[in-house]
């Protein structure tokens, strides 16, 4: 069944919409962004979500305490790497979380499509990451670019695809039933799009939730 996740929240305003909606994952940025929150504004956040959804913080190349100790206290539940973490940071990561927490946490590994100098450079690229113990994938063109990537740079016959993949980048009301019908994802994910003037609109949220109910079953 394809899953939603809503990224970038920080105010208890935007809480209170995806609370309302059929959401399943939702974003806490806590890497350099306009969306970015503190340790205390998404402990306070977290707590107010609904129990079936579930938090998840985006890094970029942050200290793996901080991780570990948002994950401890249940603030996150996955967490999204957007950096130059590599498989033995992505190791070491679950090793250290199950050390303290019994659990390993849960990893969604981001692998940016940009820049690509021909079709079969990029789908070997990925085909590096067929190993990995990362949990997810997420396609996206840039941390918080809002842009589409060229969607036919991928081969979706690759057996990268039998991972599970969240699918970003620019996706929006007008787009989005296109890239899950090009890509079948396992989850699509947005932030800029479903806002007005910087804000989480939700207006736009509820609309991307109607074309997203079109294909779960």
């Amino acid at each position: 069944m394809l899953k939603l996740k809503i990224c970038g929240l920080r105010r208890k305003e935007d809480i209170d919409i995806v609370n309302k909606y059929n959401i399943d994952y939702i974003g806490f940025v806590f890497a350099g962004s306009p969306r970015k929150v503190s340790y205390e504004q998404a402990k306070e956040l977290s707590a107010l979500l609904r129990e079936d959804i579930i938090p998840v913080g985006v890094f970029v190349n942050e200290h793996m305490k901080l991780i570990v100790d948002l994950y401890k206290e249940g603030i996150i539940k996955i967490a999204q790497l957007h950096g130059d973490e590599d498989e033995d940071y992505i190791k070491n990561l679950k090793a250290k979380s199950l050390e303290q927490t019994g659990h390993e946490i849960p990893v969604i590994n981001a692998i940016e499509i940009n820049n690509a100098n021909n079709y079969d450079n990029f789908n070997d690229k990925l085909l590096e990451w067929r190993d990995s113990v990362s949990d997810y994938f997420i396609l996206d063109s840039g941390k918080g670019s809002g842009k589409t990537f060229d969607w036919s740079l991928l081969d979706k016959n690759s057996e990268f695809f039998k991972n599970s993949i969240f699918l970003a980048g620019g996706l929006n009301s007008e787009n989005l039933d296109s890239a899950i019908k090009e890509f079948n994802p396992y989850a699509v994910d947005l932030s800029s799009s479903v806002e007005t003037d910087g804000f989480k609109d939700e207006e736009k949220i509820k609309e991307i939730v109607e074309i997203v109910e079109r294909y779960r079953n």
